[in-house]
């Protein structure tokens, strides 16, 4: 699956997509009981995208997928915007919260509970990489993110943090593992893009480099550079990148706490 457009929530129908975040229900209707449900067609939805991504995904590749005329989809979810809301928090109900940390069980409990969030976010967005496709500026309103989003607020509850302090610190982890997802995904899928490997990308590389840059030109490129491909195996290396970055991130955020706490003793 390629990331290769952008999509966006909250452009469809507030209503129906409420609706159908939350499984309120129409009235009954008379007649056979339906073939399909809202659940079989998200689950098929997010199957397919897990394959081929979002824009390979559409109301009519749902209906081929389930056996049933295109139309019939429409009576169950308005349009792809609203599908596209219900599959994201789908997604969201995935993740499992921290475990909880009896009192002193612990010592910083709230480092390993951000670390256990941002771990699952990251593979979240390996095993649903059209997740970042998504731009979710506006946030389905469903049971599932909003369920995430208050286990997510527990773990740095009671820290002296405010409540805007509270809501940044979780964007600021959620949204590094978002970002180093998609740097990781872009790496893995450049192999099928261009249709080589890194070895042989670097087969290629290195020969022509050698008779353009003469030795010592960039010493210090040079040293880190060989020292971090032979720590990666290769050019980049997203999963150290994703943790390094995280362990600093937490770094900075116990230098907040540990200010609060300065500043309202116990």
């Amino acid at each position: 699956m390629e990331i290769v457009s952008v999509e966006y929530s909250g452009t469809g129908d507030p209503k129906r997509s409420l609706e159908l975040l939350w499984g309120v229900q129409g009235p009954p209707r008379r007649g056979p009981k339906p073939k399909l449900t809202v659940d079989r067609i998200v689950t098929t939805a997010m199957a397919l995208a897990d394959a081929d991504g979002l824009g390979a995904l559409s109301m009519r590749r749902i209906a081929d997928e389930l056996g049933v005329a295109a139309m019939s989809i429409y009576t169950y979810v308005p349009s792809k915007a609203e599908l596209i809301d219900v599959m994201v928090d789908r997604a969201s109900g995935e993740l499992a919260p921290p475990p909880d940390v009896p009192p002193g069980g612990v010592r910083d409990a709230w480092r390993s509970g951000l670390e256990h969030i941002a771990r699952q976010n990251w593979a979240l967005f390996h095993r649903h990489p059209w997740l970042l496709e998504i731009s979710t500026g506006r946030p389905p309103m469903g049971p599932q993110l909003i369920g995430k989003y208050e286990y997510e607020l527990r773990t740095v509850d009671g820290l002296g943090l405010t409540d805007v302090e509270m809501d940044s610190v979780i964007a600021l982890v959620n949204g590094h593992a978002q970002s180093s997802a998609k740097s990781s995904v872009d790496a893995a899928q450049a192999e099928r893009r261009t249709g080589m490997t890194d070895e042989e990308w670097w087969e290629i590389t290195a020969p022509v480099l050698e008779t353009v840059i003469r030795p010592g030109d960039y010493p210090l490129g040079e040293r880190v550079g060989t020292a971090a491909a032979q720590v990666y195996g290769g050019a980049i290396g997203p999963e150290h990148a994703f943790e390094f970055g995280l362990q600093r991130i937490l770094d900075g955020i116990e230098v907040l706490i540990a200010a609060r706490s300065a500043d309202h003793p116990r």
